[in-house]
């Protein structure tokens, strides 16, 4: 099957009777765009996993694809987000001013979502840039710390906050939500019950792997961003699912063959930091530098070093959690092996 354009639906019923996808464009990404779900409802509206990026040809590409399976954007009737990355929470608040249908979220990603709404710009970047230089990073790279930090329109708060287990607000069909941290400290799956179809958000894709970070710092800390992604691995392996439905590249059968697949990349990348470590202590800023990453670290812009930062960090503080490597300096920050 040949992709179809961005903004544009596959004809109903293509994913499943009731199911439509419809792809929101990703502006300046190679992902291309975000797939936001629109659910068939008997309360006279859709309600959409996802919203998409936060633009206004991302909002028109959503208003074209609802109007294909013969809705509208005044019709949703609520939106459920997989997690606050702007790419899947962008639109959100957007879509309720114009349909005043509600937005809900995972209390630990409202708890984020308040955060970047109340933090002020200054602040936070004389704080990253203190950071930095204790991973050991060179003077250029703590110079243009602010490129790491995103800026743009405040996210939208939620009108609801999602409980694990809990069923959705969907009239008409079985929807159950299941966390899965990791990715974002509130990521949540959903998993249609009346079909056995799991809306996987980012948590499992197919072909790539999403970012793991630090929920906090890159350093030290005692959260396990690591430990709880391949916990939600196993959470959704062990569901009755028929199809896995993401929110990038395609849907994909067999959650819990790539669930293992993507567990099996993090244990590669836990064996690569060690390898590191066994010729000596090294700086976050080192080991990361020393990891592989698709595009090669020296073509990674200023925002990818910082997300590669927080992939490496989340796999240290796995390791020192798990009592395989040590903090063996704290001016620089230094790791050895335990």
């Amino acid at each position: 099957m040949q992709d179809a354009a961005p903004g544009t639906t596959r004809p109903p019923g293509e994913e499943l009777p009731g199911v439509w996808s419809i792809r929101v464009p990703f502006p300046d990404n190679p992902l291309g765009y975000t797939l936001v779900y629109a659910l068939e409802t008997t309360a006279g509206g859709p309600v959409l996993i996802d919203a998409g990026w936060d633009d206004p040809g991302s909002l028109a590409a959503l208003e074209q694809g609802l109007e294909a399976i013969g809705s509208s954007i005044s019709d949703v009737h609520g939106v459920l987000v997989t997690h606050h990355h702007p790419d899947h929470h962008g639109l959100a608040g957007r879509i309720r001013e114009l349909s005043g249908c509600w937005v809900a979220l995972h209390e630990a990603d409202a708890k984020v979502v308040d955060l970047v709404r109340t933090a002020e710009r200054e602040p936070w970047t004389k704080r990253y840039k203190a950071l930095l230089e204790l991973c050991g990073a060179p003077a250029e790279a703590i110079e243009n710390a602010a490129a790491a930090i995103p800026s743009g329109a405040k996210p939208a708060v939620p009108d609801v906050l999602i409980e694990d287990g809990a069923l959705m607000d969907v009239p008409g069909r079985t929807l159950r939500a299941v966390w899965t941290p990791g990715h974002s400290p509130g990521h949540t799956c959903f998993h249609l019950e009346d079909s056995g179809a799991l809306l996987t958000g980012d948590h499992v894709l197919p072909g790539i792997t999403p970012v793991v970070t630090v929920y906090d710092d890159h350093v030290v800390g005692t959260s396990d961003p690591l430990g709880d992604f391949l916990a939600s691995l196993q959470k959704v392996s062990r569901l009755k699912t028929t199809r896995a439905l993401p929110a990038h590249r395609a849907p994909f059968d067999d959650v819990a063959g790539r669930a293992a697949e993507i567990t099996e990349h993090h244990v590669q990348r836990l064996a690569q930091i060690e390898g590191q470590l066994a010729v000596g202590p090294k700086t976050l800023w080192s080991i990361t530098e020393g990891m592989e990453w698709n595009k090669g670290w020296e073509r990674l812009d200023t925002f990818a070093r910082h997300l590669a930062l927080g992939e490496a960090g989340s796999h240290l503080r796995h390791l020192a959690l798990t009592g395989r490597v040590r903090l063996s300096s704290t001016e620089p920050i230094e790791f050895s092996l335990a």
